[in-house]
This record gives C-alpha cells, structure tokens and sequence, in this order.
C-alpha cells in the first residue's frame, strides 16, 4: 500500500506549500508561483477537435483553498469557436465529433461522481 500524495508548491503569500494531491491530478510541475487561495488540482485534458481546431477542453479541478467559492472537485468545460458555414458532409462530420466527445463527457460525470463530496486529496 502506498501512502497519500502529496507536492509541494511555491506560493507567493505563504512560501512552499505541501499539499495532498489526488490521484487524479496530473501534477504541478513547472507551475509559475502563485497565491495558495489560486492554487488548485487540474485532471487530464480531454479535448474535441474538428478540423484542426479545438473546439472543446474538459477536465476534473479543484481548488482546495479557494476563499468564497466551492472547494469541491468538478468538471471545467471550456468552448470554442467555430464560426463559419460547413457543407453538408462537413456537418455530418462534426456531429460525429460532438457524439463521441458527449461520451467523454459523460464518462467524466460517472469518474466525478465516484469521487469524495468534499474532493479526494482535500
């Protein structure tokens, strides 16, 4: 059995920081410092691309030390653009894209909801 994981980052107000980090969080290498209320847990990125363009980004965050908001883990879902006309078969092909990419969302909802209430790594 290992035991918990934990990293230590650098903070602007508080120097360095060692905090739990859950399983899911792909790490903080390389992380400019930063307030500790700023500092906060980002999953892997899943991103929807159509046409060379991203379209899409969701991945499961935390901000374990946020001050007037919930410290809970969730999904952030960030859009795109795509602002000109498609043909026929080009929106054929993007709505295969949105299908599979409601998938991946639907897969994060189900990994979301096996997580603690208050966040794994809290």
């Amino acid at each position: 059995m290992t035991g918990a994981r934990t990293v230590t980052v650098q903070t602007i107000d508080q120097g360095a920081v060692t905090i739990a980090e859950p399983t899911w969080c792909s790490g903080h290498d390389g992380d400019a410092p930063q307030l500790l209320c700023d500092t906060g847990h980002i999953g892997a990125r899943h991103t929807m691309t159509y046409e060379g363009l991203e379209l899409a980004t969701a991945a499961l965050v935390q901000d374990p030390f946020v001050v007037h908001s919930d410290r809970s883990v969730s999904v952030l879902v960030e859009l795109g653009h795509l602002g000109h006309g498609l043909t026929p078969g080009e929106l054929d092909g993007l709505a295969a894209v949105l299908v599979d990419y409601a998938g991946t969302l639907r897969g994060l909802a189900r990994q979301l909801s096996t997580l603690p209430a208050r966040g794994e790594g809290r």
